[in-house]
């Protein structure tokens, strides 16, 4: 296989990157490492792991906030921060969430079904959110509100599985229980990322952006 040599095109693409960006980083980073965190707990049931994969949440929350408080300190908004926000907003608030709840048990054949449905919701919901920011923005540096839920609120998915996890262990039945339904199992749990997705989709849901 052939070696790969840094060239000068590489340095200058990481000389382009404002520190906002390395904090969008911060919170890709988040994000991958709730999802590691939440395959470790499947391998080895320790209670520790999972709590772990799910304080990723917040904490790429914290990253996701302060990009944009120091793009719009440092005037720096570039296309570039936008896509890589998006990209690392897919993982920490779209990915990692699906693949906490799946490590949480929720592994039936419509519960899978459902977490597929809240990942593609959340990619959509970032594409539009690309593709109609300028327009939004009506001239502005920000967008004067959300169409849709942001997929950030998904914190709240994975606080809710956190508390299950602290208050009953995740070894006995989710709460809810399980039902079949055409012979797969779905749990009424995952029927929250059902709602969630839904809401990021949705055109006539329109929120302030604060």
């Amino acid at each position: 296989m052939p070696k790969m040599t840094p060239t000068p095109r590489h340095f200058s693409m990481i000389r382009g990157f404002h520190l906002a960006d390395f904090l969008t980083l911060g919170n890709a980073a988040c994000g991958t490492a709730g999802v590691f965190l939440a395959m470790a707990y499947i391998t080895s049931g320790a209670l520790s792991d999972f709590m772990l994969a799910a304080a990723m949440a917040p904490l790429a929350f914290a990253f996701d906030w302060l990009d944009g408080r120091v793009a719009r300190w440092r005037q720096q908004h570039s296309a570039l921060g936008r896509e890589l926000d998006s990209l690392a907003d897919i993982i920490s608030f779209g990915v990692a969430p699906a693949a906490l709840a799946f490590a949480s048990g929720l592994r039936g054949g419509w519960d899978v079904v459902v977490l597929i449905y809240f990942v593609c919701c959340g990619v959509s919901r970032l594409a539009r959110y690309n593709v109609t920011a300028d327009s939004l923005s009506a001239g502005a540096d920000r967008v004067a509100y959300f169409e849709g839920t942001p997929i950030p609120t998904s914190v709240v998915l994975t606080a809710v599985l956190a508390g299950v996890a602290w208050q009953r262990g995740l070894a006995s039945p989710l709460p809810g229980g399980a039902w079949d339904v055409a012979g797969w199992t779905l749990h009424p749990l995952v029927l929250m990322f059902a709602l969630s997705g839904t809401l990021m989709i949705s055109k006539t849901l329109r929120l302030p952006k604060i």
